[in-house]
C-alpha cells in the first residue's frame, strides 16, 4: 500500500474562466451545478445530456459539445473534470491534463486526478471544505454531516453582512486587536441572533450603532495557561480560545513550541528572558511592559505549575497595574 499523499487546500476562483467537464450524466450534473455557481464557464462534452444539463445549455449557462471525447476540448481551459463510466476516456483525460499542464480530476479515482473536489458545508459566502485527499471519502462526508448540523444557515447572512461592512469596520478600528474584538462581538452576539430570528434589518442597525458608538480601549488581560504537560492534545477549550484571541504568546522555553503553533498566525510571540522568570513580581512586571503594545497576552507556564502563592502574588501585581488575569488549562 503506497503512502498518503499530503494535498495542498486551495479555493479556486473560476469566475468567467474555462472548465471542461467530460460526461452527461447524473454525477455530471451534480458537478456542473456547482461549477456554475462558482460562475465558471463551462464547457460540457457528452453525447447526451441528462434533463437538467440539457436545460441549462437550452439556456446558456453552459456549452455543449455532442459526442465522443476529442483531444481539442482541452484547448484553453483552466482545469477539467471527468465524470464519465468509461474508464479508458477518463485515462485518456488525465493524461492529456498532464501534457498540458491542466488540473484534472477523475471523479471517484484519486490515482488518477491532480485535484480533489472536497465534501463542502455551503453557509456562502463561508465555506467549509473537508477532505481525505480520496483516501476515505466516506469519512469525510460523515464529517460533513456533522458540520452541517452545527454550523446553521445564519452564518450565511452574517458572513454576508460582514462583508459589506468590512471596509467601515476597518476605519473606525484600525488597530487589527481592536477589530478582532469586534469581530469577536459582530459573530457571538446580538447580530446573530436577530438573524437567527429571522430579523435581519435589526441585525445591521444593531451593528451601524455598534460602529456609531466604538468601545473605549479595552483593559489589558494575561491568561496564563498551565502546560507543563506540553501536549497541545490536553488543552482545554478555553485555552484554544485563549490562544487564537491572542496578541501576543509569551513563553518560558522551546517546549512550548507546539502549543504555539495553534495560535493564530500573525500572534506576536514573546520569549521571557531569565530575569523575567526569576519570580512572580519580575514576571507580572514583564506582562505589564508588554502589555502596553499587546492588551491580550497568552502566558504559556512550561517549567513547573503555579501554586497558589505564585498566582496570588502575581494576579496582585497585574491587578495593580489594571491587568485582569486568568488562569486556564
Amino acid at each position: 500500500m503506497g503512502g498518503l499523499k499530503r494535498l495542498y487546500p486551495v479555493f479556486a476562483d473560476l469566475g468567467g474562466r474555462s472548465v471542461r467537464l467530460v460526461g452527461g450524466g447524473a454525477v455530471a450534473e451534480r458537478k456542473a451545478r456547482m461549477l456554475l455557481e462558482s460562475h465558471a464557464r463551462l464547457r460540457v462534452g457528452a453525447p447526451a445530456l441528462t434533463a437538467t444539463l440539457q436545460a441549462w445549455a437550452d439556456e446558456g449557462r453552459l456549452t455543449h459539445d455532442a459526442g465522443e471525447f476529442q483531444d481539442n476540448w482541452l484547448d484553453d481551459v483552466w482545469l477539467v473534470i471527468a465524470a464519465t463510466d468509461d474508464d479508458a476516456v477518463n485515462a485518456r483525460v488525465k493524461q492529456l491534463a498532464d501534457q498540458r499542464r491542466i488540473l484534472a480530476n477523475v471523479v471517484d479515482d484519486p490515482r488518477h486526478s491532480s485535484f480533489q473536489v472536497p465534501a463542502v458545508v455551503d453557509r456562502s459566502p463561508i465555506l467549509i471544505a473537508i477532505s481525505s485527499g480520496g483516501s476515505a471519502p466516506v469519512l469525510a462526508r460523515r464529517l460533513r454531516e456533522r458540520l452541517e448540523s452545527l454550523f446553521d444557515h445564519a452564518l450565511s447572512g452574517l458572513g454576508q453582512l460582514a462583508h459589506r461592512y468590512r471596509g467601515p469596520i476597518r476605519e473606525v478600528y484600525p488597530d487589527l486587536g481592536a477589530r478582532r474584538r469586534f469581530y469577536d462581538w459582530l459573530f457571538d452576539g446580538p447580530v446573530l441572533t436577530h438573524i437567527r430570528n429571522g430579523d435581519p434589518g435589526q441585525a445591521e442597525r444593531s451593528l451601524q450603532g455598534k460602529l456609531a458608538e466604538p468601545d473605549d480601549a479595552p483593559s489589558t488581560t494575561v491568561t496564563l495557561i498551565d502546560a507543563t504537560h506540553v501536549d497541545p492534545a490536553r488543552l482545554t477549550l478555553g485555552g484554544l480560545r485563549a490562544l487564537y484571541e491572542a496578541d501576543v504568546i509569551a513563553y518560558e522555553d522551546e517546549r512550548a513550541e507546539s502549543l504555539i503553533g495553534l495560535a493564530r498566525r500573525d500572534a506576536a510571540r514573546h520569549r521571557l528572558s531569565d530575569a523575567d522568570l526569576r519570580g512572580p513580581m519580575a514576571l507580572a512586571h514583564a506582562l505589564v511592559r508588554l502589555g502596553e503594545t499587546h492588551p491580550c497576552i497568552v502566558l504559556l507556564k512550561t517549567q513547573g505549575a503555579p501554586d497558589t502563592v505564585w498566582l496570588e502574588q502575581a494576579a496582585s501585581r497585574l491587578g495593580n497595574a489594571g491587568v485582569v488575569c486568568r488562569l486556564m488549562t
